[in-house]
């Protein structure tokens, strides 16, 4: 079979960078047409930067990088540095990226890509706020149909909140996108916190990086060593819960998950659960399922695709 048509819209952040280099580990089943930076765990400058960063190290310059939104449709950027620190990035000392960004604006490349290939056949795969998938919705609404899938890394049922007591970061950042994303009717896969929370880096599971003895597994190791220590702290847990990986993993290897057609509404006007992704988990709101909402994953097995592939960079 011919590899999937993916475009990555990302925030980088350390768990960002591990998805974007399990894809690029994966040409027999990815191929990524180019790569979005949007506003979200650091700002856009450094997010765009750190697409950069991470391509570079890859040895993947020819992968085209656009600049999204700088900012969500209706608030002002909340980020986390508390979490990824200053860089998004921190961990590793890394050079500062010579590719360039493209002149295009992210949104552009989005539609104008979803115009120009055959209709089904690109899926978005979002790792941070839905910002830049929104706005194209809505300025273009002919491409919604010409998606494939949408697989977003966000939102969580079992789990609650990471951000707040009731929301998860991506969606709550900006809930106004994702209100748009979820109702438009596409094919929809989420990987909540109900599922990174089962993936843990665990000490062997990173020390399996650093065991690669190359540039870049000296970086992925320094990377989640630094990711690590706000979660472990938080949760009392025997490692950080590694969110984006699994949005690219789902797509190698769907059979490593579990979950369940469901509707799922994302709250927007509350103050007190603004973002929470409202998962009718057990089916009792009678509404029509809109989303393939994960619920479990085989840590072992997910690690295993991740060191595999990331060891051929």
């Amino acid at each position: 079979m011919a590899p999937q048509k993916i475009i990555i819209d990302t925030d980088p952040g350390q768990d960002d960078a591990l998805a974007i280099l399990l894809a690029l580990g994966s040409p027999a089943e990815i191929e990524v047409l180019g790569i979005v930076a949007v506003g979200g765990n650091v700002p856009l400058t450094r997010t765009s930067r750190n697409v950069r960063t991470v391509l570079e190290l890859a040895g993947r310059t020819d992968i085209p990088v656009y600049e999204g939104h700088a900012v969500p449709m209706l608030r002002p950027l909340a980020t986390a540095e508390h979490v990824h620190g200053a860089t998004g990035l921190d961990g590793a000392a890394l050079p500062e990226p010579e590719m360039p960004i493209m002149h295009k604006h992210g949104v552009d490349f989005i539609i104008d890509t979803l115009r120009a290939e055959p209709a089904g056949t690109v899926t978005l795969c979002t790792l941070g706020p839905l910002t830049d998938i929104a706005q194209a919705f809505r300025r273009a609404p002919d491409i919604i149909p010409r998606v494939k899938r949408v697989v977003s890394m966000g939102g969580a049922y079992f789990e609650v909140g990471n951000i707040t007591p009731a929301a998860e970061f991506n969606i709550w950042v900006d809930p106004e996108a994702a209100k748009v994303v979820f109702g438009a009717g596409v094919p929809l896969t989420v990987v909540p916190l109900d599922v990174t929370h089962q993936a843990l880096t665990t000490r062997d599971r990173v020390q399996r990086f650093r065991d690669m003895g190359t540039r870049l597994g000296d970086a992925v190791a320094g990377w989640l060593d630094f990711f690590e220590r706000f979660d472990t702290a938080k949760y009392g847990s025997d490692g950080g819960p590694l969110h984006d990986p699994c949005v690219i993993a789902w797509l190698i290897r769907p059979e490593l998950f579990t979950g369940r057609e469901i509707n799922v509404e994302i709250e927007v006007q509350s103050e007190l659960t603004r973002g929470m992704t409202v998962a009718d988990w057990w089916r009792v709101s009678g509404r029509a399922p809109n989303a393939l909402f994960l619920g479990g994953i085989d840590a072992d097995g997910f690690y295993d695709l991740l060191t595999e592939r990331i060891a051929t960079l």
